[in-house]
């Protein structure tokens, strides 16, 4: 099944901009206002309270002030959580990232009802600057065991389709870039420009530079039978891209996303998302501009099996 009813959100305890991870995110600009973290406090809670309200599980962890993680608020790139019980760590490319790790954490979705069978640790490459930055770097079609993965410092193509070996998914690698300024640059995390749900994909395909790329990924998408939901590089900035499908636990189906992205919309394209399920919005401007993550990056799916 390629949603889930449960997902795992780190409420921020000291949230800023990181200047690490800015090196390659290029959608993050630090703000100067003293009061960031309260700001991006505020849009958690709003996020977490639309959820729970249309019925979906939301585990909400508080990060710790001591050590420092400015971005514990996107715990999906250190941390999967699998059906046949396996818990999935990853190598982080920032050095102050690595410290989100943390078997607390683990232990709390555990306290949860939650069966954990393994713990798989993938973290080790990160020592010899090789990094696979869990579902930011790689998005899944669980139903096709298709795996996508846009090749950037945050995936290593062969930590990638070693991991796909193991896990038993098709990888579908390629290239996708942005514009900064006059320049074309590696995007750092593949789902700010694409989201698979069940049964469409919304992507930015002009993103795929190389023509041959671009039509395989096209191809594997509709072979897949899914309808894909093109958006534009102008929209992708605005993280119209970062989004990710949830359903509640009587099963309905919902598109998880900012609202700086649904007003980025056309008419056309929400109502193309609507045939499929209802969308979920909320304001996460502060989380967007200074950690250069949104909605999708905030959530770390939960498919373990319950005891």
């Amino acid at each position: 099944m390629q949603t889930t009813d449960t997902v795992l959100m780190i409420e921020p305890i000291a949230f800023g901009f990181n200047a690490e991870t800015a090196e390659n995110n290029y959608f993050q600009v630090e703000q100067k206002e003293l009061d960031i973290q309260e700001k991006a406090l505020a849009e958690f809670r709003t996020f977490a309270e639309k959820l729970r309200n249309k019925g979906i599980n939301v585990i909400a962890i508080q990060d710790t002030a001591d050590p420092h993680t400015p971005d514990s608020i996107f715990p999906n790139n250190w941390v999967s959580f699998h059906r046949d019980g396996k818990v999935v760590l990853y190598p982080m490319f920032a050095t102050n990232r690595r410290v989100e790790r943390r078997e607390d954490i683990i232990e709390s979705i555990k306290s949860q009802g939650f069966q954990v069978t393994e713990i798989d640790d993938w973290s080790f490459p990160e020592i010899q600057g090789h990094y696979l930055e869990g579902t930011g770097s790689m998005i899944f079609d669980h139903d096709h065991k298709i795996a996508y993965g846009s090749v950037s410092l945050r995936l290593d193509e062969a930590l990638f389709r070693e991991f796909c070996a193991k896990y038993g998914f098709t990888p579908v690698v390629f290239h996708s870039y942005q514009t900064v300024g006059s320049e074309r640059l590696p995007i750092y995390h593949t789902n700010v420009m694409m989201c698979v749900a069940d049964r469409f994909v919304v992507i930015c395909l002009d993103c795929i530079d190389d023509e041959m790329e671009r039509a395989k990924v096209s191809e594997t998408i509709k072979n897949s039978g899914k309808e894909i939901i093109e958006i534009s590089e102008d929209q992708m900035h605005q993280f119209a891209g970062n989004m990710l499908q949830v359903q509640n636990t009587d099963g309905q189906k919902f598109l998880v996303m900012s609202e700086t992205a649904y007003r980025s919309l056309s008419p056309d394209q929400v109502s193309a998302i609507e045939k499929y399920c209802e969308i979920i919005y909320a304001d996460l401007h502060t989380i967007e501009v200074n950690g250069g993550g949104s909605a999708r990056c905030m959530l770390a799916e939960v498919f373990l099996p319950k005891k």
